[in-house]
């Protein structure tokens, strides 16, 4: 009795998850041409920008010299 329920109750959470899945979520469908070529020029333009930033030198950072200290001390 115990495999029965269980496979039910995961038969309806597999079932409860596909529903959630079809649900309007933001997700649009769109045949406009216009749209399709709009929404492909930005992923371009982002993709290329991410390229440029890679490929771009990065500063090196500053070194910090231990043997020298930042303060000389009073003389006593």
């Amino acid at each position: 009795m115990k495999k029965v329920s269980l496979a039910v109750l995961i038969s309806l959470s597999a079932l409860t998850g596909a529903a959630y899945a079809q649900s309007d979520n933001g997700i649009q469908m769109s045949t406009d041409p216009a749209r399709a070529a709009d929404v492909e020029q930005r992923a371009q333009d982002l993709q290329q920008r991410q390229q440029a930033s890679m490929s771009a030198p990065q500063e090196a950072p500053m070194k910090h010299h231990k043997g020298h200290p930042h303060h000389k001390k009073a003389a006593q």
